[in-house]
């Protein structure tokens, strides 16, 4: 049985979310309550559990597309099997380990960071709004006359290159 796998409600005073990364491609065998895709809104990210098993048969929307309350975004199906040529492909996420969430590259572009260079704290290493936070406080950190003398000195390098 073909069943919509749906954006789940979002608050009222959330419009729209963005899906952030899909943990299953069409093609691999889902087992009920395990995540299929993580999906951002400005104030929280979210998990999309599987509602039952079965295979993911088809992503309607991608990663990074903006998604609204209750719109279908894949097709789950109960009664099939897995795909074994996609299921023996390597692991998809190994790949996107060095993803950063949307609001995190938001913040990095307006304060001309390089998220390349934090380290993530998200799942998998991802990079959170909260990680490159740290990076603008020490970035504003190393602009102060005290922390430049320990820069000079070779203390702090690390931080303020």
């Amino acid at each position: 049985m073909q069943i919509e796998v749906k954006v789940p409600q979002l608050s009222e005073s959330v419009s729209e979310a963005t899906l952030v990364s899909w943990h299953k491609q069409p093609g691999e065998a889902v087992a009920e309550g395990e995540n299929l895709i993580d999906i951002e809104t400005d104030k929280v990210v979210l998990e999309l559990p599987a509602i039952k098993s079965g295979v993911l048969t088809k992503t309607l929307k991608q990663n990074g597309d903006k998604v609204a309350s209750n719109e279908v975004i894949a097709l789950l199906d109960t009664d099939a099997k897995p795909d074994v040529s996609i299921a023996a492909q390597p692991d998809v996420m190994a790949k996107e380990q060095a993803a950063v969430m949307p609001a995190a590259q938001k913040i990095a572009a307006e304060n001309k960071i390089d998220t390349a260079a934090i380290s993530g704290s998200g799942r998998g290493g991802r990079v959170i709004k909260e990680d490159v936070l740290v990076a603008v406080q020490a970035k504003r950190l190393c602009q102060l006359p005290r922390f430049r003398n320990l820069q000079r000195a070779g203390v702090w390098n690390s931080a303020c290159q």
